[in-house]
């Protein structure tokens, strides 16, 4: 699971949004993908502005922004993992009665009663942010705490290091200055991080290394346990490679982010193990149906036959599977006009109509 440091700083309502906006971009609070402004995304037939883009892209990857923090580890929430299945089905709008019965728990009124816990940490929360802000405000001498990187895989408590802590260990490392050798990789986790953040500076960002460049580079600093500093650059989230390890890159730059994750569209179909009707459909991203998934447990489905029966059978006698996909290149006229191509291909050859399916001719 990926943090974005971007999030801890945003507003609650940028936060509820699942993104911010500045002059050029909008940017995912979720995982930091960036869409530009000014630009037209066309997407399975349908031509989307950046806004609009941004909000699909959310629904798409993540399933909504309530999945997406109510799975946070529970270090970051502060929920037990009960409390986030209660959560969860509140969320969904389930009955007390419908929670009971899928948790198996106490009665309607348990449910009741871990309703109103929820209400009371909320009343609880409101308090403990306004008495942040006045101590933010009131304590002028507090200490510089060094940000976490933005793509950092877990921010914890070894992330809790002032300015000047982190200048103390830079030069007790790096005897000879930041551009020289390391002293040591033997040290604290803690410490681990203000030295990797250091490292991974000697790396220009929107660039990609094959391992051999990579490895030499790690020799300047550390010969003796390059190998280690290069697994651990990639664990904590400072640099990301392929699958293949054939090329590393610094992890987050914008030249790389669109040529390193390749998006798989493609054709799938949603059947219904029940009476073995189908809903065909073409979309991007095809190896994430959250959003769909999402769409039809809120009810907001745009095929109101698939919908009522979804409602009516329930999400278990449905399987999403897909039936055929490529990956994009770089040309987006040519995916909707490939995406185009399939969808008609696998309409023609299965004829999802009537007591087939529900696609409408």
């Amino acid at each position: 699971m990926k943090n974005n440091e971007e999030l801890w700083h945003a507003s609650l309502e940028d936060i509820k949004n699942g993104y911010i906006e500045d002059h050029d971009y909008f940017t995912c609070l979720l995982c930091g993908e960036k869409i530009e402004k000014g630009i037209i995304y066309p997407v399975d037939h349908v031509l989307y502005e950046a806004q609009k883009y941004m909000v699909k892209h959310i629904v798409d990857t993540h399933g909504s922004v309530f999945e997406y923090l109510n799975s946070l580890d529970k270090k970051i929430t502060g929920l037990s993992d009960h409390q986030s299945s209660l959560l969860d089905l509140f969320y969904q709008g389930k009955s007390d009665h419908e929670v009971q019965k899928e948790l198996g728990i106490g009665s309607a009124s348990t449910i009741r009663n871990h309703r109103f816990g929820f209400k009371e940490k909320e009343r609880q929360s409101k308090i403990f942010l306004v008495l942040m802000d006045l101590l933010k405000e009131r304590n002028k001498n507090a200490v510089s705490m060094v940000k976490p990187h933005k793509t950092a895989t877990m921010v914890d408590d070894r992330y809790a290091i002032t300015e000047d802590e982190n200048e103390k260990l830079l030069r007790k490392y790096f005897p000879q200055g930041i551009n020289g050798t390391l002293k040591t990789f033997s040290m604290q986790e803690k410490h681990k991080l203000v030295v990797l953040r250091e490292i991974v500076k000697r790396f220009e960002p929107g660039r990609s290394y094959i391992e051999r460049e990579l490895n030499e580079i790690l020799k300047d600093v550390y010969e003796d346990d390059y190998v280690a500093i290069r697994r651990y650059l990639i664990e904590y989230g400072f640099m990301d490679r392929n699958k293949d390890c054939s090329e590393y890159w610094v992890k987050g730059s914008p030249a790389l982010s669109k040529t390193k994750e390749k998006v798989i569209s493609g054709v799938y179909q949603i059947r219904n193990t029940q009476n073995e009707k189908i809903f065909i459909n073409s979309g991007r991203n095809i190896e994430k149906l959250n959003g769909i998934k999402f769409m039809l447990k809120t009810g907001s489905h745009s095929n109101k036959t698939l919908q009522d029966e979804w409602n009516k059978y329930g999400e278990d006698a449905f399987a999403f599977e897909i039936l055929e996909s490529f990956e994009e290149d770089e040309n987006p006229k040519n995916v909707t006009k490939e995406l185009k191509k399939l969808e008609r291909k696998w309409i023609d050859k299965l004829q999802p109509f009537g007591q087939r399916g529900y696609n409408k001719k």
